[in-house]
């Protein structure tokens, strides 16, 4: 054990190389630091010899190229070698000192000239640092653009990052085209790092080279034939990107041991919608477990934070209708994530949705020519495209289509197997959206007629028995005759086939449908930016009047304005609600159910009126039709037909089911014991009263 541990100690120990480092990085952070205690002490403070000279050998390592001699650009500090010539500035404070200045004995400012040096050697010691690299982290920034049909990305020689992706046939409220991110909004780099350095490739300026109008490969020359690189490749007709991690050479640079490479990203989600409320309640960092089915996000109500161990398959910032999703080839070696919200009042609060951070570990090695590949999905929140894309990977079903939020399992289902295919199938033979629409209520509405129906058949039967149901009642008031005024209605329910859940069964099995609208509606990109009537924009509100204020207390939900189909729908639920507790006959019985059932159309409003208008056009147009039911059912039952049916039905022999004996026994021998308990009671009443007259 012990030679393993020595022998493991002895091939671990730093080269000489290292050791020299070493000892130069803590050499010029002390002098970096004497500099600044000497910048209050009027001291002049300069470059040795040694220093100097070190200065010279960093800038003739920057090689020249088609833009011109190289030379140190960080934080003020800009100082280039001109043959043989020292040249530049130091700017400290707004004030710029020539190199010459800054490199004399002698100043007339010696604070001034002592920070100037500090930040010489400040800057120094951040090239030197990087080593290889360092000849790449000065240079100007181009843009270099790939485009096809469906989209347009410009990649940015700074980092080598996507800086700008353009979709095309999208309009944003404030925009002509949706433009996913721009103007630095989504930054990402890559920190290779060997046992003394690490290099962040967001400092540096890469070379594009093998440009074509679909592909380009962005390089960093390293020295020694070493170079490392991001090739970009937009795949024709798509919202791909393809991004492979290219290099030769490497293993110079990077110890072979080195098996991992850090990966951050951050990107400030924009925002493309006029209502930013409902916008931000869809927008937030989502992700996938590596060889599950399971999509997992953040909150996206508020801040939150999340440190994922498993190894994951691919990560996105998503808003209401348009994601960037960058999916690995191989995996996340897990992730911390963090997702903030932008306070109110500020210049970002109105530009964007969220702020989004990502930093992750991927699998690496040197000698690999090609070290990772990735796709970049920039793109519509679309379910048949997310749906086709789903099966890019051959290894696993990608899930993209978890972005779209189409409910729990059950009503996700109903929106995909039937919802979706059927919308889609209108939008091929009709252009309007508002009539397609109104055509699937009416399909939905004839698919669920015979449980409308039924339950509209229940309903009017129980209306109709309801002076008889009154009439058992006063015929057996007391409590003792509960059981005989409980077969008695049974019988009369029996007989006139009538139940008191006949009405709420078929109700509850429509439910599913409704909620499934219910997430269909909002989450619908194929409504955004179309108008129809009225309404503007069927994936909006139609807002038909606005106001600045705030309403206490509702304002999160009800929003600003005030939307004229859900105006109209909770108009149509408020008559509906009249028909149905009229025809119930409620009103004097149970004064409180009929308040609330009033209250509910109201509650609806103030809950809908910032969603889609497409989704309130829908209820409306449901309600409608709903309401044409129940007038038509009411051609359908009899007062008369009822009671006829009443009448034969007694005049059949009346064969009760053994489910029916079970429970008029037990209903029995529930009264018997009732009974037998009230005489007790009196009994026990007598004897008490007998102790007080004793």
């Amino acid at each position: 054990m012990c030679a393993v541990i020595f022998g493991f100690m002895w091939m671990t120990q730093p080269t000489q190389e290292q050791i020299a480092e070493q000892r130069r990085q803590r050499d010029s952070i002390a002098a970096v630091q004497a500099a600044e205690q000497q910048v209050s002490g009027g001291m002049v403070d300069t470059l040795s010899l040694a220093e100097k000279e070190r200065l010279r050998t960093l800038l003739t390592t920057m090689s020249a190229d088609t833009a011109g001699a190289k030379g140190i650009d960080h934080e003020g500090v800009r100082v280039s070698l001109a043959g043989n010539k020292l040249t530049g500035s130091v700017d400290v404070d707004g004030t710029a000192l020539s190199i010459d200045e800054v490199l004399a004995d002698t100043a007339s400012d010696p604070a001034l000239h002592n920070r100037a040096v500090a930040a010489l050697k400040n800057s120094m010691l951040f090239y030197e640092q990087n080593g290889n690299f360092a000849a790449n982290l000065t240079g100007s920034e181009q843009l270099v653009t790939l485009e096809n049909d469906s989209m347009k990305v410009q990649i940015s020689t700074k980092g080598g990052v996507i800086a700008q992706a353009t979709l095309k046939g999208y309009k944003a409220f404030n925009e002509p085209q949706v433009n996913v991110f721009k103007d630095g909004d989504n930054d990402y780099s890559f920190t290779l790092s060997n046992n003394t350095q690490r290099f962040e490739t967001r400092n540096y300026f890469f070379t594009p080279e093998e440009e074509t109008d679909s592909s380009v490969v962005m390089r960093l020359s390293l020295g020694g034939g070493a170079t490392w690189g991001l090739r970009y490749t937009l795949v024709r007709g798509s919202y791909i990107v393809r991004m492979d991690i290219v290099q030769e050479g490497m293993e110079q640079v990077i110890p072979m041991n080195i098996n991992s490479v850090g990966f951050d990203w951050h990107q400030r989600i924009s925002r493309h919608e006029e209502g930013k409320m409902f916008e931000e309640r869809n927008s937030g960092i989502y992700y996938k477990y590596l060889g599950s089915g399971s999509v997992d996000y953040t909150s996206e109500n508020s801040d939150d934070e999340k440190e994922i161990k498993d190894k994951l398959k691919w990560i996105a910032a998503k808003n209401q209708f348009f994601s960037t999703v960058l999916i690995a080839d191989s995996l996340f070696n897990g992730a911390k994530l963090n997702s903030r919200v932008f306070e109110k009042g500020t210049a970002d609060y109105q530009k964007y949705l969220k702020d989004m951070t990502v930093h992750s570990e991927l699998p690496y090695s040197s000698t690999d020519a090609v070290a990772g590949s990735f796709m970049f999905y920039i793109g519509p929140n679309r379910y048949k495209i997310l749906r086709d894309y789903d099966k890019f990977s051959p290894k696993e079903d990608l899930k993209l289509t978890r972005l779209i939020p189409l409910g729990w399992k059950l009503f996700r289902w109903i929106n995909t197997g039937v919802i979706i295919p059927v919308f889609d199938w209108l939008g091929t033979f009709i252009s309007n959206y508002g009539i397609i629409i109104l055509v699937l209520t009416i399909l939905i509405k004839l698919v669920l007629s015979p449980l409308t129906y039924k339950s509209y058949i229940s309903q009017a039967k129980m209306r109709i028995l309801a002076p008889d149901i009154k009439a058992i009642n006063e015929k057996y008031p007391a409590q003792e005759d509960a059981l005989k005024r409980q077969q008695k209605t049974m019988e009369l329910y029996r007989l006139a086939g009538a139940s008191p859940m006949g009405g709420c069964l078929p109700m509850l099995l429509q439910m599913p449908i409704l909620i499934a609208m219910f997430t269909f509606f909002p989450s619908c990109i194929e409504l955004r930016g179309e108008a129809f009537l009225w309404a503007k924009d069927l994936s909006a509100p139609d807002k038909i009047v606005e106001w600045t204020g705030q309403i206490p207390f509702i304002t999160n939900y009800f929003g600003n304005h005030i939307s004229l189909f859900c105006l109209l729908m909770t108009i149509t639920n408020i008559i509906y609600t009249y028909i149905t507790m009229k025809s119930q006959n409620q009103s004097a019985s149970m004064p409180g159910m009929k308040w609330m059932m009033y209250l509910m159309p109201i509650f609806f409003l103030v809950f809908f009126n910032n969603y889609a208008s497409g989704l309130s056009y829908y209820y409306f147009i449901s309600l409608l039709i709903t309401i044409l039911q129940t007038y038509s059912c009411r051609f359908f039952v009899k007062e008369d037909k009822v009671r006829a049916t009443i009448a034969a039905n007694s005049a059949k022999p009346k064969k009760k089911s053994g489910f029916m004996k079970r429970l008029e026994e037990a209903q029995r021998q529930q009264q018997e014991a009732l009974k037998r308990q009230q005489q007790q009671q009196k009994r026990g009443g007598k004897g008490g009263n007998g102790s007080r007259r004793r």
